[in-house]
Order: structure tokens, then sequence, then C-alpha cells
């Protein structure tokens, strides 16, 4: 469908794009991936006709239409959502007219050689019209607004009242809706809840049309694409497999490059002791020339860009009382929406609680009743002994002054530590030269804001944090950043975040709302959708719960205590000890399984600080079977890992039978 080929593209002194080539093919699901700043928008761009390249060509078949959703906020007025959404396709709109009036003219025409002309046109609108969707294209809309969470009763907002992020779910429906040929999308899971990310996750899964991808967010680009395109210093290297593919065998390559780049080193360092020994020597004269001319000739391997090591050494907070928070009896109506009544919560010392739920559940007012910016209606909210708290949400930004530097931003919470000190925090939240620290707020971006004040937080000593999407606008490497500052926070965490990676990192509870009511379970993300999500589904809620159900739970009969036969005796234990049979060699599994994961990662660990040591390439041994050796622990960690959970979950499968 498009073809690009030794495509450059210059910004001053900087070669952005260096003879970048590839082709996107009917169907494909791509992925563009690189730093900031590596030209991923500006490749879009010439993509799009947008810019012109330096050199280089860009070769789009005829009638290849295409989808583009940029990371920028778009502003629209005067529509209605549903209108705007529906409005997405000039070519479509023209065929719908063409056809009417064609329609129109055959249902008047008289002479048969005219109606056979007509009848022939209006078969070959209602062709394009079905290549387009034009005939159920409101149903469509309707299901893919709903799909992004939109509440039917929003469909005819107008597009004005809506925020900048709901501006966007609306463009990315209309896109979505258009069928293009070929997807442009960047940062599209930027302004989505987890529910919609899942959709649009499944969505694009089963797309005909082909995708090019920008995003931060690894799990999702890891459920959706094929390959990986890596921009990295203006060249263009295409990885097959999903983004976790990618990253593995980038490792590989930087690991040969590494072995590559010490190795000619060493051939450097010995072909120069050999000319320095023997350049006086006219009897070796011409062997030292033609080792001068080795040397001129020989293309030099680049060292691999090295990895920042990330530390972080927080001031440890006050230890706060075994129960940080708990609300009693909560309840909270906007109008005649109840959204909770009576629900009780309580959140442990050292906890990471993470909350989960579909969209409009919410999520964000419970995590702001907890953060004591809205009060409940009903009930109350009490904190822990010795807990101070601190927030973040998406609005906190606003809150930084945009004339102050990021040097004194920080300043505000620097306490009493030096300067070499906040000069390590500002570094391991990748404010790393001095430009980057006297930059003005209100230059930074939105990941940058995010990123300082997710660090002031951190310095400020609060022992109890909660977080509303904060990796929101944050690249791979922010969110690395944050995932390594919260795993040293020694505090609680509560959070709500569409990011799979970074629950499955950090939870060791996730609270499920629904209905208006909360369920607590232990584990992260990954837990939760594998052993606990399809049973939370499947319940009723109370209000469906009659009274017959409630006493056929209970055991009761007609209000009375029932009595059990000795025969009824009888089953249950053989029930009992059905199952305890059952669970007895599970058990035993689960725990060999336990004990041989921990010895297979201790040994991984091991391996992987020998194959980062430098040293080790030096020596020249052992390098590829200590590689293969790291891959084996590699894929036998995965493979327990897969039973592992198989196996609880089928435990936790029978306890539940037991009423365990």
């Amino acid at each position: 469908m498009i073809s690009i080929d030794r495509v450059s593209k210059f910004y001053g002194r900087q070669d952005l794009l260096k003879e970048v080539s590839f082709s996107i093919n009917p169907g494909d699901k791509m992925a563009l991936v690189g730093a900031n700043g590596t030209g991923k928008t500006t490749l879009f761009r010439i993509l799009l006709g947008e810019i012109e390249p330096d050199s280089g060509q860009v070769h789009l078949k005829k009638g290849v239409r295409l989808g583009h959703l940029p990371q920028e906020v778009i502003r629209v007025k005067g529509k209605r959502v549903l209108d705007q959404v529906m409005e997405m396709d000039p070519e479509l709109k023209q065929f719908q007219s063409e056809y009417r009036e064609v329609s129109r003219c055959l249902n008047a025409a008289s002479d048969p050689a005219d109606q056979e002309i007509l009848a022939h046109k209006q078969s070959r609108l209602l062709e394009e019209l079905e290549r387009l969707g034009g005939y159920d294209l409101e149903a469509r809309a309707k299901q893919i607004l709903a799909g992004l969470g939109f509440p039917e009763d929003q469909f005819q907002a107008p597009v004005e009242t809506l925020s900048g992020g709901w501006v966007m779910r609306a463009a990315l429906a209309r896109i979505l809706l258009m069928k293009p040929d070929l997807l442009l999308l960047d940062e599209p899971t930027n302004h989505l809840d987890l529910d919609s990310l899942l959709w649009l996750e499944n969505f694009l899964k089963g797309t005909a049309s082909a995708l090019l991808l920008i995003s931060h967010d690894r799990v999702f680009m890891d459920k959706v694409v094929q390959r990986v395109l890596e921009l990295e210093k203006g060249g263009l290297t295409s990885y097959a497999g999903n983004y976790s593919r990618y990253r593995e065998e980038k490792a590989k390559r930087l690991q040969l490059q590494e072995a590559a780049y010490y190795n000619q080193v060493e051939k450097i360092r010995q072909i120069e002791e050999f000319v320095a020994r023997n350049r006086s020597r006219k009897d070796r004269a011409k062997q030292v020339q033609s080792r001068i001319k080795v040397l001129e000739q020989m293309e030099r391997i680049e060292h691999p860009r090295e990895e920042h090591q990330v530390f972080f050494q927080f001031q440890e907070p006050v230890r706060t009382g075994k129960v940080v928070l708990e609300l009693q009896g909560v309840g909270k109506s906007y109008g005649e929406k109840t959204l909770y009544q009576g629900i009780d919560l309580t959140i442990s010392r050292g906890d990471c609680v993470a909350f989960l739920g579909p969209n409009g559940a919410g999520k964000s007012t419970l995590i702001k009743i907890m953060a004591g910016l809205i009060l409940p209606d009903q009930g109350k909210r009490e904190l822990g002994h010795h807990v101070t708290l601190d927030y973040f949400a998406q609005h906190q930004l606003d809150q930084l002054r945009g004339e102050r530097t990021v040097w004194q931003e920080v300043g505000d919470v620097a306490g009493n530590r030096t300067y070499g000190a906040l000069r390590n925090h500002l570094a391991a939240f990748l404010f790393r030269d001095e430009e980057d620290i006297k930059k003005k707020v209100s230059v930074l971006s939105g990941g940058e804001k995010s990123r300082l004040v997710i660090l002031k937080m951190l310095l400020g000593g609060a022992n109890f944090l909660l977080f509303d999407e904060p990796t929101n606008h944050l690249d791979i490497p922010s969110r690395d950043v944050l995932e390594e500052a919260l795993r040293a926070f020694n505090g609680t965490l509560c959070l709500i975040t569409h990011d799979r990676h970074l629950l499955d990192a950090l939870a060791t509870r996730t609270v499920y709302i629904r209905d208006g009511r909360l369920e607590m379970f232990p584990g992260n993300y990954q837990d939760f959708e594998q052993i606990w999500k399809g049973r939370v589904e499947s319940k009723e809620p109370p209000e469906d719960r009659n009274s017959k159900d409630f006493s056929r739970a209970t055991g009761s009969k007609n209000g009375a205590a029932g009595r059990k036969s000795s025969q009824e005796k009888r089953q249950e234990a053989e029930r009992r000890n059905a199952l305890f049979r059952q669970k007895t060699p599970l058990k035993k599994e689960i725990e060999e399984l336990e004990g041989r994961l921990a010895g297979a990662g201790a040994e991984k660990e091991r391996l992987g600080k020998i194959l980062a040591d430098p040293e080790f390439y030096r020596q020249g041994t052992g390098i590829q079977e200590a590689q293969q050796g790291y891959g084996r622990l590699q894929k036998e960690i995965e493979t327990m890992t897969e039973r592992w959970a198989e196996a609880l979950q089928q435990l936790e499968g029978l306890e539940a039978q037991a009423g365990e």
C-alpha cells in the first residue's frame, strides 16, 4: 500500500531521518518506537504528505485511504457527538448523495435504455457504499462510541461541551468508523480508561485495516502488533514480533554489538602495539605500513548506547499505624445518580492497591474521597495514625508555576537535602543536564510536567500516595523511572492507571468497583484477570437475588432450619474427601514450582550480571554458553510461571467449591 524509499529529513545540522526505508502491506500491524525526538511524528507527517522529505521517495498506492489520529487535542465546535463521528469521510458523503439522486431518477425514468443505465450506475454506487460501510453507519458509530466509553445520553451532546480527553475519543471513533486502508495512530491510549483500552485493543486486532502505531503502552503493543520499527540515531531497524519480542531481540543485538566492539578494541590495541614496537625497524617497514593501512580502512564499531542505571534513595517516610485509611458506610450521589451507598474500605500499611472497574463506576471519585478532596454524602473517612497524604491527578500539573524553573520547583520540597542529592534525584527523573533543570515550567512537555510533579510528591515526605492516571503522556523510559521510584517508596500506595505493566509490577491488591460495590482481591492485575475477573462478572448483583435464592444459599426452608439426613452428611463427607484428594497434589506442585522458580530466578540474575559485565567479553570465552543458558532459563521460567498460574487457578476453583 505504501512504500518509503531512502527517505531523509534534516533539521539544521541534525539528521533526524537518514535514508529510512520500509513498506506497509494490507493487514500489517506495526508499532513505531524510539525515544522522544527521534522523528516518529515527523515520519507520520511525511507519510501523510504534510511535509516533504529532503531526499528519498514516498510511494502511495492509488486510492489508499489513510486515517490519522494526532497526539494533540483536536478542537471542534457546532456539532453533536454522533453527527461529528458520522461525518468522517467526504467520499462516502458524496456517494450517498449520488446514490439518492440516481435512485430518484431511476424511479422517475420510463425509457428502458435510461433505466438500464441508471440501474447499472446504482449498482456501482451500492458497491462503493458497501466498501465504505455506508449501510449501517449510525449503528456502527454508536457501537464504537459505546466501546470507547461514551454513555448513550452523551451521543447528542454538543462536542464543545466535552473535555479534551473526550474530544480525542470522539476523534478516534470517527477514524475507526472510516475503516481506512491504513490507520496512523499517535498515542491513541492516552485519553482512555482501562475498559476502553481493552475494547480498542480487541477492535484493532480484528480490523482489516493496516496499522502503524506510536504508543508507550507495552502491553497494548504486545497484544496488537506483529512488527516493530525502531527509530534510533536517524536510522530505522525492523524487528519481527510484538514489543516484548523486540526488546529481547534488541538486547541480543546489543550484546553481540558490545562483544564485537570489545573484540575490535582488543584487535586495534594489538595492531597499535605492533606499530609502536616496529615503527623504527626497517625490516618491518612493509608490515608496519600494512597494519597502519588496516587501521585506516577499519570500519569502527560504535559502543552500544548504555542504559542509564536509576538508583533511588528517598528519605524514609514516617511509619504509620497498621490502618492507613478507613471508609465506613460511605455514600456519594450526583443528582439522581448514586455512585456509592454504604461502602466500607480499609487500606493497610505497605499496601499498593490498584482500583479497577468499568468506565463511570466512580474510581476517580472514590480516590478523591480518600484524598479528602470530595466529602461523602454519608459515612465517614478516617486517616490512620501519623498518616500524611499526597495526591496526583492530571489537573495537578496546572499547579506548577510556569514562570519558575524545574530547579526552583524542586527546591520547594528540598528540605535539608544537599545540592548533589537533589541533582541525583532530578537525573533519575530524566532531568540530567544543566539545561534541563534551568528550563521554565511553561515550556515543559506534558510528560516532563508529570515527572516533575511525581518527583515533588516523593521528595515531599508523604507516607500515603494516591495516583490517578500518572502515566498519561509518559514515554516508556519515564514509565520505567516511575515504576522504579514507586518500588523504592516505603509507604502506602493507591493508584488508578490503564498501564497494565505498571499494575503488574506494583499492585499487591486490587479493588474492583461495579454497581456501587467494592470487592478487594489479593494480587496484581494479571492475577485479577486470570483468577478473579470471571467469578466477579458471573456474580448476580444483590438486587437480583430473590428470597428463594437466599433461602437456598443459607440452607433454610420456609424460615426454619432444616436438618440433614445421615445420607446427606455422608455425601458431604465424600465430597470433602474427594476435594482434599484433588487439592493435595496441586498444593505440592505449587510449592515445588515456587521453589524451582526461586532457584531459576537467582541463576538468571547471576548470568544477567555476568553478561552485563564488559570484562566478561574481553576474556572472549564462554560468551555463547552464557547467552544460551540465559535464554534457556528465560524459557523455563516462562513455562513454570504459566503452569504455576494454572495450578493456582485450579486450587482456587476447588476451594471455592468447598466454600473455603
